[in-house]
This record gives structure tokens, sequence and C-alpha cells, in this order.
């Protein structure tokens, strides 16, 4: 039997990003309007941007398809989200999302390095090893 761990941190680790995208989706003028308090440009642009990497990239994590690309595409969102939205450390509830964003991360470049694991997409589409 395969080991189902890296499943369940795979289903983990991408759920916190479709319901964000979700999120944009359902309100594109509120989320703009936080972007917009951040002093972020072209919110719009930026909106489109973060709602393709957060479903896309979380999809290709959860299905374990590509999913070293798309946890790539995740960690290029979540870099300058939380430089942008998470700074004012001294406020604790900026800390505790700094500090989540920051586990995020490294989830992400788990996935990145050592790939989706064995229950996948990827591990099925593997073309099989040479002697």
């Amino acid at each position: 039997m395969k080991n189902p761990v890296p499943l369940i941190a795979r289903i983990l680790l991408a759920l916190i990003f479709i319901k964000s995208g979700i999120g944009k989706i359902m309100d594109p003028t509120g989320t703009q309007q936080y972007m917009a308090a951040y002093g972020m440009p072209l919110t719009g642009l930026f909106l489109v941007g973060a709602i393709i990497f957060e479903i896309f990239g979380s999809l290709s994590v959860l299905l374990g398809y590509k999913a070293r690309l798309g946890a790539i595409a995740l960690i290029i969102f979540l870099v300058p989200a939380t430089l942008i939205f998470h700074t004012k450390l001294s406020d604790p509830l900026q800390m505790v999302m700094f500090m989540k964003n920051l586990a995020m991360l490294g989830g992400l470049l788990m996935v990145a390095y050592f790939g989706p694991g064995p229950i996948s997409f990827d591990e099925k589409v593997k073309p099989p090893e040479m002697a």
C-alpha cells in the first residue's frame, strides 16, 4: 500500500490557497480595496494574477499534477504577499499571519524539493526507470 501521508499533507496545504482564491473571486471589489489600502497599484491586474496563482497552483499541488511547478508558483505568489501584507510585526495578528505564511512556505518548499509523493498524477504518468 502506498503511503498516504504526502497526499494528506498536499490536501491540507492546498486548502488555504483554494479558499483564498475563491474568496477573491467572490469579492473582487473588497479584495482590490484591501490591496489598495496597502499601496498596491494596478489592483485589477494583481488580483487576476493572485487568483490564477492561487487556484492553479493549489490545484496542481492538491492533485499532484506538475506539483513541483504548482508549489513554485505558490511560493512566487506567497513571498511578495507576505512582505506586502504581513510585515507590521508589532501587531500580534500580523505576527501570526506572518508566521503562518512562513509555515506554508516550508510546506511548499518540501513539495517543490521532494515532489508530490506516491499518490499523485505525477507518479501515475512517470516514465518507467531504465536499468
